[in-house]
C-alpha cells in the first residue's frame, strides 16, 4: 500500500495541523496558509490531508489522486510538513466524519483545523459543520478577496464568541473547542480554478 494513504506517524502530545483539500492543483497559495499555520499556531506537524474528491465540487476536472499527492509533496517540501490521503484509508468522504475518526483513533494528538478564508466563507454549506467547531479548534488563514465574506459568514457569526485574538494563537492548539483564530498576514492571490482555466486554454 502506498504509505501516503496511511495515517501519519506522530508522538503523544504533538500539535498537529490538518489543512485539507483537493489541491487540484496545489499552488503557492496553499503553501503561503501552510508556512503562517505552521509558524503562528506553533505546530509540530502539518498534515496536508489529500481528499479523495471534495463531495461540493464537480470531479469532472478532478486529477487522479496520486498525480495530485506527487504535486502536493513537490510544493511541501519541509521537514514538518506530511503529505497523506489519509481519508482513502478511513473511508471518510466528509471532512466532519474524517474529524470523528481521526479523534476517535489518535485521542493523545492536539488537532487544529486550518482552512483558507474562502472557505470559512461557505462552511456553512459542510456537512455538520457545527460539529467540526465543536470537535476541533479551528484556524482561519485570510485569503485574498475572502476576508469580509469569511467573517460575515454564518459559522464566523455562530461562533463569534468563541473566536480567539490571532496575538494569542500559539494558545489555540490546546485549547477545548470551539475555539477558533482568523490569521491575517501576507496574501497569495493563486487559484486552483484560474490555474485548470489557463491549463485548458493553451
Amino acid at each position: 500500500m502506498d504509505p501516503r494513504l496511511a495515517i501519519p506517524h506522530a508522538e503523544p502530545g504533538n500539535r498537529i495541523g490538518l489543512f485539507g483539500g483537493s489541491f487540484n492543483p496545489p499552488h503557492s497559495g496553499h503553501r503561503l496558509v501552510a508556512d503562517i499555520a505552521l509558524a503562528r499556531l506553533g505546530l509540530d506537524r502539518l498534515w496536508w490531508l489529500v481528499t479523495p474528491g471534495n463531495p461540493l465540487k464537480d470531479h469532472s476536472e478532478l486529477a487522479p489522486l496520486a498525480r495530485r499527492l506527487d504535486a502536493v509533496e513537490a510544493i511541501a517540501r519541509h521537514p514538518r510538513m506530511v503529505v497523506t490521503a489519509l481519508e482513502t484509508q478511513l473511508g471518510t468522504a466528509y471532512s466532519a466524519r474524517t474529524l470523528a475518526r481521526l479523534t476517535q483513533l489518535r485521542p493523545r494528538l492536539n488537532f487544529v483545523w486550518v482552512m483558507g478564508a474562502d472557505n470559512l466563507a461557505g462552511f456553512h454549506r459542510w456537512q455538520d459543520w457545527r460539529g467540526i467547531f465543536a470537535r476541533v479548534p479551528i484556524a482561519v488563514v485570510d485569503r485574498p478577496g475572502a476576508t469580509l465574506p469569511a467573517l460575515a459568514s454564518p459559522a464566523a457569526q455562530s461562533f463569534a464568541g468563541n473566536r480567539l485574538d490571532e496575538a494569542d494563537a500559539r494558545l489555540l492548539p490546546g485549547m477545548a473547542p470551539p475555539a477558533w483564530t482568523f490569521l491575517t498576514g501576507p496574501r497569495d492571490a493563486s487559484s486552483s480554478t484560474r490555474i485548470r482555466a489557463l491549463a485548458r486554454d493553451r
